[in-house]
């Protein structure tokens, strides 16, 4: 299996001068723990996190640093001034983020994400961004065990899908994974109701080549990260 296969598609993403207030709404009202910045063009230029977000408010309270750590600190970081003190996307997300192509196989994001101690990798295809591989992502594909035996007939269906489900339910495919191997699809992810969790599993029914449905959506509970 490649990333393409269990990526997450439609990526919620910010600009460099999106506003640290607006982040925060975004990854709170799709519960997701980070967006990509991109520029104009889709290239991604950084990402931030949940993590980021903290730190900055820890910084902040940060105020009174005693005389004697300053003095031997230098008086202080520039970089972690504006990390902790930045207004916008730009000033406080992490710069050149690794990225992945879509071919990339599961075990070389895994041992990636382990090497860089980092959870989730932005998707690109010829240095667009496409989706998002997290470390639920992995676990998921992995837990099918085996290569898809359709190859790109299994990749159709999930694109089609995901296409149905986001054209037509209602439903953010950012907050679902699909995944298909032989005409099976596995959904995992989460939704709102458990009428969004029943129009998931229809569209997925409908679509030419699938021979079953496992249904695994979960309910979302208000400020769970997705990704």
């Amino acid at each position: 299996m490649q990333a393409a296969d269990v990526m997450t598609p439609n990526v919620i993403t910010v600009t460099p001068d999106s506003e640290v207030s607006e982040i925060a709404s975004l990854l709170l009202e799709h519960g997701i723990s980070a967006v990509p910045v991109v520029d104009a063009d889709d290239n991604v230029l950084g990402i931030v996190s949940e993590g980021d977000l903290i730190r900055r408010v820890e910084n902040n309270g940060d105020q009174h640093k005693s005389w004697w750590l300053k003095l031997f600190s230098g008086g202080g970081n520039a970089v972690d001034y504006v990390k902790s003190h930045g207004r916008k996307a730009g000033e406080v997300m992490t710069p050149h983020p690794l990225t992945i192509n879509e071919d990339e196989p599961l075990h070389n994001i895994a041992a990636l994400l382990e090497k860089r101690h980092i959870k989730r990798v932005p998707v690109v295809r010829d240095g667009k961004l496409v989706g998002i591989v997290s470390r639920a992502n992995l676990l998921r594909g992995f837990s099918v065990n085996r290569q898809p035996a359709g190859g790109d007939d299994d990749r159709a269906i999930r694109d089609a899908i995901v296409k149905e489900v986001d054209d037509n339910t209602g439903v953010m495919v950012d907050r679902l994974n699909i995944i298909v191997s032989d005409g099976k699809v596995q959904l995992w992810g989460l939704v709102d109701s458990k009428e969004q969790r029943w129009a998931v599993q229809v569209a997925a029914e409908n679509i030419d080549g699938v021979k079953e449905v496992e249904n695994n959506l979960g309910f979302m509970p208000r400020g769970m990260g997705g990704y």
